[in-house]
């Protein structure tokens, strides 16, 4: 029970995706039903993809369906539908490119749960052939007076006249979508919509069918059709005009001109909400704008059309033959009725082919034209290969262009050779800067343990010179007061590897030159000297490698000086 529930639930929501979807969109806030309708049904055309299906791709899956055969009253199940659905979707895919490819199951579901809930409200799991009609050929993409063509062929008898039954029908089946998106109370069905259409009761062929649908201002209970595919026109359509009211810079879609505030101009999102601001009141008439003319331009067109190089007015609607031509797919609903309309169609192509072949017989040349097209052809063969030479001749040097430079950017034998030796030269004179450093860094330790070891000797000097000048001075000292001799802790040293003791000659240990003769003598020297003699030679050693290192430095630099710059001319050359 539990897993049945949550299944239903879950087929709930999906039902009702595409409402909850387009609650978000937040359609209400649009004050007039007019626009608010098709902006719903624009919403829901482009949320399913139909606006991708052109009206003759959608003809053409009714007939390769079968449902051209069918009368309108017949009944479908929605798997059926839902078979249908999925043909639509499937070719669609065929022809956009793989960059464009659309979900189709999720399509598919969309537009098969909107189906029935706008047409299957009972729930009884079937539809019409005519409402579906109606509604694929009313909501998919194309041009408004094709569809308009196709609904009028299928409310319409052999002649070529409406049928207003048949009319009525389609009111009530494409009224529904209003109804849908929960516009009913603005454009749902009456009985005297078909009235509102075309009050007079008269004969109605194709031309005025045409004439009333596409009118300005349509019918009433039809106005949101006309406009769902202005909107779809517009939605890219860019207006470089400040808003008057949320001051954005440019505008996308719709521009509405105030006619009596000069230079008030509002974007379609503020119209639509009813915003206004300054001397500007929502009852002033407002023109809408579905493109932008530069005010240069505005003025070339207004000078050429009052020298009458313009037309004014807008174009003319085409006019269509008023007896109905229906295509090879608009098979008639009836099985009976395929022979009269075979022999009708062959005469259709008949009358095509004579046309196609008068034109022919008309667009052929005399024969000074021909020459003259002749010579022209010929000049353009000769442009060709003349631009194919030069092309071929471009390619070539950019093809001997390119290998020199490959070969400019790898090395050669010569050069492969000699860099080996120059980078063995930087490694080994590295190496060596390296070992002088070492040596600089164990010279300077040294000498600050011999100025240690010396300054340790000095005291010596001066307490041994105390002792003898007080042994001269009192001879009747005794003897254990001479032999002690009061010195200080020497400080050890990790070079010398003697340990304190009081007696000078240990003092001594690891000194030799002339310190170790002048405490070795018996008569005193001068050993003052002596030992800044020592301290200069060392400062002489220290600085002759001081000066090596630097000369091994610039060798250093100079080598890698003289390897730079022979990558750099091997790359130039």
């Amino acid at each position: 029970m539990i897993e049945e529930s949550s299944k239903s639930g879950k087929s709930l929501v999906e039902k009702r995706q595409l409402f909850m979807e387009m609650r978000a969109q937040n359609f209400d806030v649009i004050r007039l039903s007019t626009y608010r309708t098709a902006c719903k049904l624009r919403f829901v055309q482009k949320r399913c993809n139909l606006h991708l299906v052109d009206v003759w791709n959608m003809i053409e899956a009714f007939r390769d369906n079968g449902l051209n055969t069918l009368e309108h009253q017949a009944e479908i199940s929605v798997s059926r539908l839902e078979t249908i659905l999925s043909s639509i979707y499937y070719q669609l895919n065929k022809r956009l490119p793989t960059t464009h490819q659309i979900n189709v199951e999720q399509s598919i579901g969309l537009l098969l749960n909107f189906m029935v809930a706008t047409y299957d409200s009972e729930g009884r799991g079937k539809l019409t052939v005519f409402a579906m009609k109606s509604m694929l050929a009313t909501m998919c993409g194309g041009k408004i007076v094709d569809k308009l063509r196709y609904i009028f062929s299928q409310i319409s008898d052999s002649s070529g006249t409406m049928l207003f039954p048949k009319f009525d029908h389609f009111l009530r089946e494409v009224l529904k979508l209003p109804t849908a998106v929960f516009e009913g109370p603005s454009f749902g069905y009456t009985e005297h919509s078909v009235r509102t259409c075309f009050p007079q009761q008269k004969k109605i062929q194709l031309n005025t069918f045409l004439d009333v649908l596409t009118a300005d201002p349509p019918p009433q209970c039809l106005v949101w059709l006309p406009l769902m595919h202005r909107l779809a026109h517009v939605e890219n359509v860019f207006h470089p005009v400040e808003c008057s009211y949320c001051h954005s810079e440019s505008m996308m879609g719709f521009r509405y001109r105030c006619q009596q505030c000069h230079g008030y101009q509002l974007c379609q999102s503020c119209f639509w909400r009813g915003h206004a601001n300054g001397p500007h009141s929502n009852q002033h008439q407002m023109k809408e704008h579905s493109s932008w003319k530069s005010p240069a331009k505005k003025l070339s067109h207004a000078i050429s059309r009052s020298l009458g190089c313009v037309p004014i007015g807008e174009p003319p609607q085409p006019t269509f033959p008023e007896v109905s031509e229906r295509p090879p797919d608009l098979a008639p609903t009836t099985v009976l009725e395929s022979p009269s309309r075979l022999d009708e169609e062959h005469r259709l192509i008949a009358r095509y082919a004579a046309r196609l072949a008068a034109e022919a017989s008309n667009s052929t040349c005399p024969p000074t034209d021909l020459g003259f097209s002749f010579d022209a052809n010929k000049q353009q063969r000769q442009l060709i290969a003349e631009l194919e030479n030069k092309n071929r001749e471009i390619l070539q040097e950019i093809q001997r262009l390119r290998l020199e430079h490959e070969q400019a950017s790898q090395p050669t034998p010569e050069k492969a050779q000699q860099n080996p030796t120059l980078l063995a030269e930087l490694r080994l004179l590295r190496h060596r800067k390296d070992e002088l450093e070492r040596r600089m860094s164990a010279l300077q330790e040294s000498r600050r343990e011999l100025m240690v070891q010396l300054e340790g000797l000095m005291r010596l000097l001066k307490d041994e010179e105390q002792k003898q000048s007080a042994q001269s001075g009192s001879p009747h000292s005794s003897p254990s007061h001479s032999a002690s001799c009061s010195m200080p802790m020497p400080i050890r040293s990790t070079s010398a590897g003697s340990t304190p003791t009081h007696t000078p000659q240990d003092c001594l240990a690891g000194v030799g030159g002339d310190v170790l003769d002048a405490f070795s003598q018996g008569v005193p020297r001068n050993l003052r000297n002596d030992l800044l003699v020592a301290a200069d030679s060392i400062t002489n050693t220290m600085s002759s490698l001081v000066k090596e290192l630097h000369s091994v430095d610039d060798r250093l630099e100079e080598e890698e000086e003289n390897l730079r710059n022979g990558r750099d001319k091997a790359v130039t050359e």
